[in-house]
């Protein structure tokens, strides 16, 4: 099932139990694509404060949850 496909099926209000395994996939899916864009925004050179304030975070917050996961890329920005 595509983006489009849960979104539909997690705003579906027939099928609650069904509706939460959509919202439940939606949140894996976004999760895994602000990963991806936390990771090419820091090799593209963009700081913590940036990347925070695109997501609508503090620094500290998107810090403390990529810092750790990511940090192969900001150890070789020096």
């Amino acid at each position: 099932m595509d983006a489009v496909e849960l979104a539909g099926a997690a705003s579906d209000t027939t099928s609650p139990v069904e509706g939460l395994r959509a919202v439940a996939s939606l949140r894996t899916l976004v999760d895994t694509l602000e990963l991806r864009q936390v990771e090419h925004a820091l090799r593209a050179g963009e700081s913590w404060t940036a990347i925070a304030a695109a997501l609508g975070v503090t620094r500290q917050a998107v810090h403390k949850k990529y810092g750790k996961r990511l940090r192969h890329i900001t150890d070789t920005r020096g």
